[in-house]
């Protein structure tokens, strides 16, 4: 059974980081459309918010279930809720620009910049 769940653990984290190349590459193309004033969010932005949130959730539905069956470590739900806020603001940016044909150089930016805290937020907290 371990060895089932480390792969279904191993699967969601590679899928998670794809979600965050998704939304995060999806920004990288967009920065010399900032200047322009031309800026728009592209479907692999969108796929990408919601490939990390349900992965995310996932992940921590995995960490809860280990912990249930006598895993040594604990659950960081501190961490979690600051990274699940952080992912649901960057999913409502997408979700309410994603129509637009042109969207305000700060809505991408900010995309841009809770995507890498989220990232800091993961690999610091």
């Amino acid at each position: 059974m371990d060895l089932a769940i480390d792969i279904t653990r191993n699967t969601l984290i590679i899928l998670h980081f794809v979600g965050l190349a998704s939304l995060l590459g999806g920004f990288l193309v967009q920065i010399k459309s900032l200047k322009a004033k031309t800026a728009k969010i592209l479907p692999a932005m969108v796929h990408g918010a919601w490939t990390m949130l349900a992965t995310g959730l996932l992940l921590v539905g995995v960490a809860e279930y280990r912990v249930a069956n006598g895993a040594n470590f604990e659950v960081d739900h501190v961490k979690i809720a600051i990274k699940s806020v952080v992912l649901i603001v960057i999913l409502v940016l997408v979700l309410i620009n994603k129509k637009k044909p042109v969207v305000s150089s700060g809505v991408v930016a900010s995309i841009g910049a809770l995507s890498t805290a989220n990232i800091v937020l993961a690999v610091v907290l």
